[in-house]
């Protein structure tokens, strides 16, 4: 479906407004022809626990999105509140954001970053058009979580951090998604 879009919407005020969601920072790696490939993102998201499933997008103007979509195997790295320059080192286009970088190979052969609060390996389960982006939905291989390191968090075009409460939450995600 192709829908022309709503000349309604002033695009910088929506974003805008999405950028009063807070989101988590992470980390896209994939090695491709040898090339090691590495993109900060905000746009990563949970699909599915069976199969477990999770997502991200890529601009359809990325100079580099034929690589991505031919990569075989994914690292999400979720970053760390420490981790904010190696978040804009990865948000920006070109140079060499892999030198000095410590990272290992993981199961699936992405890069995995090391010091983060969480990876999750995965390989190619569909792609999709979606407006202005490409939609990666990938299957989860495995994945590791520190729980003693705090999330890197971004929301009003500024990094954040999250702090405990006394109170505790339901059970996340709440079964009404799943």
């Amino acid at each position: 479906m192709n829908k022309q879009p709503n000349p309604s919407i002033d695009i910088p005020s929506f974003r805008r407004c999405l950028g009063q969601f807070p989101t988590g920072v992470c980390i896209v790696s994939c090695i491709v022809d040898g090339e090691k490939l590495g993109m900060t993102m905000s746009s990563f998201n949970s699909l599915s626990l069976e199969p477990p499933l999770v997502l991200f997008s890529i601009a359809q103007s990325a100079k580099g999105l034929s690589l991505w979509e031919r990569a075989q195997s994914y690292a999400i790295n979720i970053l760390t509140e420490t981790q904010q320059q190696l978040s804009n080192r990865f948000a920006r286009a070109g140079a060499n954001k892999w030198e000095g970088i410590l990272c290992c190979q993981g199961s699936d052969d992405a890069p995995v970053l090391t010091g983060t609060a969480g990876v999750i390996e995965c390989i190619p389960y569909a792609k999709h058009d979606a407006g202005d982006h490409r939609l990666f939905i990938l299957e989860v291989t495995s994945f590791q979580a520190f729980d003693e390191r705090n999330p890197l968090i971004f929301c009003k075009g500024r990094y954040g951090s999250l702090r405990p409460t006394d109170s505790t939450a339901a059970l996340w995600p709440l079964d009404i998604h799943y």
